[in-house]
């Protein structure tokens, strides 16, 4: 790393004012004509450097030996870069320092500098007036992969960011230079926002990475270097690649207008657009099918896990459950805006209302599940929200695909930018302060990524999917092989699969525990014991590592315990209250089952297909007493 810096100049200045102070006499001090401020500023520019020299360096010496780092200075000149001679020797130097791990720390010798001469720049000589142009020469000459240019602003603005109508430029392309309008420079150093762009493009023009950021920001000051070598979104970058498409902050604009519109529509409305879009996702089924198709295919090619593919694929049965799901979100979703929740009166003629109204701008991340795509907006688009939605890179075409469905729909009354794709690789910290809701849809480590990342700004989020089924000794065997299998093999990939299957210690030697494990093995499920089944078995299946792991595919925990009390006690330790499962044909542990959860309201369902219902957490099968609770979930909020 090379350091270019400024300072020596001001540095000086100060000094300089402290040794004009000391020479005066009282009585000077006390009737001079002259302020000291006038006469400290006809001080020339080479002598305060000359004086500021040794102060700056010993500054920099104290700072970087407090982390056993040291640093070596490097005076230069425009000669040291015009000569061909001098400028090897230059190069070779700082090679030499960087080889021993001495920071170089360089600064244009301006105690000898020549007057600014704009003649030479009109002859294509690179002057090097300011150490911006320095850094960059200096950039171009070492190679360097990257130009860190700080600044006291957050970046390159459109106008100067004083102004109210001032935006920051994440991403700067060249062709774009003429519709930057230049503040002042500095009042102490030589250059500007003008002399770091032309600096900047010196540097792109010859190979080298560019950004321009705060470097005196107390937020950011100790971080801008690391937030920038990994990748996130400081500052402005320069790329000779013209971004294409809108920016993520215009997305989010336009998608929160939209949104506006959306929920200013009729109710009738809002429900016409959900019914269009179900009858699309029929109408384009050949067309999904194929882009997810291609999906697949480079996932497969490129090694994707393959709990991940399966989360990936879409078949017809799943496009047909999301069309089904869509009417009936329309049917239900017609009164879930302007929704009056409580009427209080305050006095004759004051009513105070608690009234559902929209959230406003959702961001909805999701991982190798585009079906989720449909899903989410619908729902943002029954409870009149804007949103944007982040999918994982190896489903880009299919979200392509289902994403151009959706913006066809809500075309029918013009706001197909309510919902749009958010493709670039954003920081999630910087995306999430754009919107007034997080969404993360996938693992829990996405999960807790996102909630970290979004600070302020709320995470609708989900815990782990560690799933459990518990099969009591008064179960009927029949409906826990039918279960199990179900809840096991049907999607191993979801996210309320199960993970861990607990049997009843009485069944432990019984036919139906050797029926429960042969199913298993004829689904090709892998079973490792839990320590108090590995105790009981002599030659059993491989030990689990831990009794708290989400397999997502098709493995599972197989544990024995005492009880229905030890089964909960479980469940409660290692569980994470997702979707857990009872099977019994005893009401009495049931119920008491039921009452032991009350902890856990959370509402998830059950995999689909033999036993297809919505269920409150956690599941009791009983015979003839099952109960089936529906739950509608509508993003809005409570206003009064």
């Amino acid at each position: 790393m090379l350091l270019v810096t400024s300072g020596a100049v001001a540095f000086g200045r100060q000094r300089l004012r402290h040794e004009v102070l000391l020479s005066q006499s009282v009585r000077q001090a006390l009737h001079s004509t002259t302020p000291l401020d006038s006469s400290l500023a006809l001080l020339e520019g080479r002598a305060c450097a000359a004086a500021g020299q040794s102060g700056l360096m010993a500054l920099y010496e104290a700072m970087f030996s407090q982390y056993s780092i040291c640093s070596a200075q490097i005076l230069v000149t425009n000669m040291d870069f015009n000569d061909e001679q001098k400028r090897r020797n230059l190069a070779g130097t700082l090679s030499e320092l960087l080889r021993m791990n001495i920071v170089p720390i360089v600064n244009a010798n301006d105690a000898v500098a020549p007057p600014d001469d704009k003649r030479r720049e009109q002859h294509g000589e690179i002057n090097i007036q300011d150490n911006d142009t320095l850094a960059a020469r200096l950039a171009v000459e070492m190679r360097a992969d990257l130009l860190l240019l700080l600044s006291n602003v957050d970046g390159l603005f459109d106008c100067p960011p004083g102004s109210a109508e001032a935006k920051l430029i994440h991403t700067f392309y060249p062709g774009d230079q003429d519709a930057i309008a230049f503040g002042g420079k500095s009042s102490v150093g030589l250059g500007g926002m003008e002399s770091k762009v032309k600096a900047a493009l010196l540097a792109l023009q010859c190979g080298t990475a560019v950004v321009i950021a705060n470097g005196t920001d107390p937020k950011l000051t100790g971080r801008v270097l690391a937030d920038v070598y990994g990748g996130k979104r400081v500052g402005t970058f320069f790329s000779h690649v013209k971004q294409q498409g809108p920016s993520v902050e215009e997305q989010a604009e336009t998608a929160r207008e939209a949104g506006r519109a959306l929920a200013s529509l009729q109710p009738e409305q809002r429900v016409e657009i959900l019914c269009r879009l179900a009858e699309l996702l029929t109408e384009r089924q050949e067309t999904i099918l194929g882009a997810n198709k291609q999906d697949l295919e480079q996932a497969r090619a490129s090694g994707l896990d393959a709990s991940l593919c399966d989360r990936l694929a879409i078949n017809p049965s799943k496009l047909s459950a999301l069309a089904v799901g869509l009417r009936q979100l329309a049917s239900s979703a017609g009164n879930a805006l302007g929704k009056a929740l409580k009427r209080m009166r305050l006095a004759p003629g004051l009513i105070l209302e608690h009234v559902t109204v929209p959230i406003g701008l959702l961001l909805v991340i999701f991982e190798s599940r585009p079906d989720c795509l449909p899903q989410v907006a619908g729902l943002a688009i029954a409870s009149g929200n804007g949103v944007l939605l982040k999918g994982g890179s190896e489903a880009m075409l299919s979200n392509a695909a289902l994403m151009s469905i959706v913006q066809e729909a809500l075309s029918l009354h013009d706001i197909s930018n309510a919902a749009q794709m958010v493709n670039s690789r954003e920081d999630v910290a910087a995306v999430c302060q754009l919107v007034d809701l997080a969404i993360p849809r996938g693992s829990s480590a996405l999960v807790r990524s996102v909630a970290k990342a979004a600070g302020t700004v709320p995470v609708l989020g989900h815990s782990e999917g560690i799933c459990h089924v518990y099969v009591d000794e008064h179960a009927c065997m029949d409906m826990a092989l039918k279960i199990v299998r179900d809840s096991k093999c049907d999607y191993p990939a979801a996210c309320n699969a199960m993970e861990s299957l607990l049997i009843h210690r009485a069944l432990l030697r019984s036919p139906s525990f050797e029926q429960l494990v042969d199913m298993l093995h004829s689904e090709n499920v892998q079973i490792r014991a839990g320590p108090r089944l590995s105790k009981e078995l002599a030659f059993g299946p491989t030990t689990a590592a831990n009794l708290r792991t989400e397999y997502g595919g098709l493995v599972c925990t197989l544990e024995v315990v005492d009880n229905v009390c030890a089964a909960v006690s479980h469940i409660h330790h290692y569980g994470s209250g997702h979707t857990d499962t009872i099977v019994t044909e005893d009401g009495l542990f049931a119920h008491f089952s039921c009452n032991f959860f009350v902890e856990h309201p959370t509402l998830r369902k059950q995999p689909s297909n033999t036993h297809s219902k919505v269920n409150y957490h956690p599941t009791v099968y009983i015979p003839k007493e099952v109960c089936v609770v529906g739950l509608f979930v509508c993003l809005t909020s409570v206003h009064s």
